[in-house]
């Protein structure tokens, strides 16, 4: 396993409901990122503040993000926006419990699953990758 966890990661995204899962480019097998520590999905912070930059088609599951480190936020000097590939549209927040251990610049993202719930808060889940892994688009 620690052979696995040192070759260059390799993924397919693949649908599945409303999102996207994992899947091992090399072997087909589906890959949580629990199981695997170049990997985390997260829960975009902040979202319930941009509702309107959510429903954006730049957040929809499949398209690529912007990671910006935000060292002169007031609030936080850790910070790191969670962008459009584009940087028009700004959907959130690394929460802040990761944002600590992270260099923006080291990681790449993917957006996952985005929803609006019936009360109108929403949610978007991210996919963070090393820069070198390859991620490929969503197979129809």
């Amino acid at each position: 396993m620690s052979d696995r966890r040192q070759a260059r990661l390799r993924l397919w995204l693949e649908w599945a409901g409303n999102g996207l899962r994992l899947r091992d480019a090399a072997t087909e097998e589906l890959v949580r990122a629990d199981d695997d520590p170049r990997l985390r999905v997260i829960k975009v912070a902040g979202v319930s503040h941009r509702l309107d930059a959510l429903q954006d088609d730049a957040f929809e599951p499949g398209r690529r993000l912007v990671l910006v480190a935000e060292p002169d936020n007031e609030h936080d000097p850790n910070a790191i926006g969670v962008w459009d590939e584009e940087r028009r549209v700004q959907a959130g927040y690394v929460p802040a419990e990761i944002a600590r251990e992270l260099r923006a610049d080291d990681w790449q993202a993917v957006s996952l699953w985005q929803f609006v719930e019936d009360d109108q808060r929403g949610g978007l889940r991210v996919l963070l990758a090393p820069n070198d892994a390859w991620i490929g688009l969503p197979r129809a």
